[in-house]
C-alpha cells in the first residue's frame, strides 16, 4: 500500500479548491467539521456519514492480558475505544479501485 497521508492542511487545501471559499474560512469549516465529529464520540454518540461510513464508541471490559516477554498475567483495566465501520459504498469503491476496469478477471473469461 503506497501513497501519502492526508492531513488536515490537506483537507483544508482541497475545501479552498473545491468550494471556492478563501483559505481562511476552508480552515476554519474543516476545523468546525472534525471538533464536532470528535465531541460527539467522546460523549459516546456514534457518527454516521452516509456512503463513507459509522465511527461507533465500544466498551471493552476488564480483560487479563500478558506480557509478551515474561509471560505474566497483568490486569488490563476497562476502557472505551473507537471503531470506524466503513459503509459498503466505501467498501466497494475501495475494492473497485483494486480490479482493472471495474471487472473481476474471472468475469472477462466467462
Amino acid at each position: 500500500m503506497t501513497g501519502k497521508t492526508v492531513t488536515r492542511a490537506d483537507l483544508c487545501e482541497a475545501v479552498y479548491q473545491k468550494v471556492g471559499l478563501s483559505r481562511t474560512e476552508s480552515a476554519e469549516l474543516v476545523e468546525l467539521v472534525l471538533d464536532e465529529i470528535s465531541a460527539c464520540i467522546v460523549r459516546g454518540e456514534s457518527v454516521k456519514l452516509s456512503s463513507f461510513g459509522s465511527f461507533l464508541v465500544r466498551s471493552k471490559g476488564e480483560r487479563i492480558g500478558r506480557n509478551p516477554k515474561t509471560g505474566e498475567e497483568v490486569p488490563i483495566s476497562p476502557r472505551r475505544v473507537m471503531v470506524f465501520k466503513p459503509s459498503n459504498v466505501l467498501k466497494q469503491r475501495i475494492n473497485g479501485s483494486l480490479v482493472p476496469n471495474g471487472h473481476d478477471s474471472d468475469e472477462e473469461d466467462a
